[in-house]
């Protein structure tokens, strides 16, 4: 479960960069930043402050008598180890290295950002599918809109889909023919959207979605899922253990979702914010365990058969209501990846 709430990312957005960067970096294991000093009137190395901690950097300088901050961000794109930082002075230069907590990401840019969330999503989604789920089907429908324009995925919108093929609103397919058959149409629909790659589904909000209703996840775990939720919390920490509570003790169906975005109210303008707080939630849900975009592939190829996230092995037969097939296996270890494959041993 990760957890984000999107006021959260309209504060932490925030970097003071008072220097122009000369150059930003990205090496295997560290990033480097060079910082131009010339008009900074710093007469020795004593006069830099240089602050690295785990997902926070402070630069000040002392001039004239003054402290100034050349740079201030409380997030940088992902946690790095403090105790290894190495500043220096090279010519009118001040380079700052900071070593990586994983080496195997690469840094778009220093902060974390739109711009380099939406970069830097690239290599930890792999192409897989997004699901936008929560009680508003507008809301949905926007916040799919822009995380599939920054991250060059073609947006889908399940509402829209169902109405074409219907040539009537869902409003009115409720009323002709009741909310559990637009359920059932939009869990088909999501059946025949579940092999497609890089897209961001919008789903029906409420009751009349398929989200909605546990027994229609089937499809849905085959891309990474976002929950947007609303909430009256008066704070971050507040919204945070709402939505523990919900997803450890709720029979929510949206508790299905790999992430929750905390909602509190709602404008057009928050779209974007809501969509960076989406990606951010997305990129620490696949850091927690890198085989997950593997894992949805193999999900896919073997039929979408409900049984995730523990996969059973090729052959197996969820109405039989059966861990293993009879015959077949005596004992299935579920026991390493290999490349995006899972490995059964009898």
């Amino acid at each position: 479960m990760v957890v984000l709430n999107y006021k959260q990312i309209q504060f932490r957005r925030t970097v003071e960069i008072l220097v122009p960067l000369v150059v930003f970096s990205d090496s295997t294991s560290e990033v480097e930043l060079r910082l131009q000093l010339r008009a900074q009137d710093v007469e020795s190395s004593r006069d830099i402050f240089v602050d690295a901690k785990d997902t926070s950097l402070t630069i000040r300088v002392q001039r004239h008598g003054s402290v100034v901050t050349l740079i201030e961000t409380s997030h940088l794109f992902e946690r790095i180890k403090p105790a290894e930082t190495i500043w220096y002075i090279d010519d009118d230069q001040l380079v700052i290295n900071l070593k990586k907590q994983d080496p195997d990401l690469k840094w778009p840019d220093i902060v974390e950002s739109w711009e380099s969330l939406t970069v830097g999503s690239m290599q930890l989604l792999q192409g897989t599918s997004i699901y936008i789920v929560g009680d508003s089907t507008e809301i949905n429908q926007k916040v799919a809109q822009e995380l599939a324009v920054g991250l060059g995925y073609t947006p889908l919108s399940t509402k829209e889909l169902l109405e074409t093929y219907a040539e009537h609103t869902i409003d009115s397919w409720v009323l002709t023919e009741g909310s559990d058959s637009v359920a059932e149409a939009e869990r088909a629909l999501l059946e025949s959207l579940s092999s497609h790659v890089r897209t961001v589904v919008a789903t029906l909000g409420g009751q009349y979605g398929a989200a909605s209703r546990v027994d229609k996840w089937q499809h849905l775990y085959a891309g990474f899922t976002v929950w947007l939720s609303t909430t009256e919390a008066a704070d971050e920490d507040s919204a945070k253990e709402e939505a523990r509570r919900q997803f450890l003790g709720s029979r929510l169906a949206y508790s299905n979702a790999d992430v929750v975005v905390k909602l509190q109210g709602w404008d057009d303008d928050y779209t974007k914010s809501v969509a960076q707080a989406s990606l951010s939630a997305l990129k620490q849900f696949v850091l927690s365990d890198k085989k997950l975009p593997g894992k949805k592939s193999l999900y896919i190829r073997l039929g979408c058969r409900g049984d995730w996230p523990n996969i059973k092995p090729p052959g197996w037969d969820p109405s039989l209501g059966e861990d293993v097939p009879p015959g077949v296996f005596n004992m299935v270890e579920y026991t390493r990846y290999k490349k995006d494959e899972i490995i059964w041993r009898a």
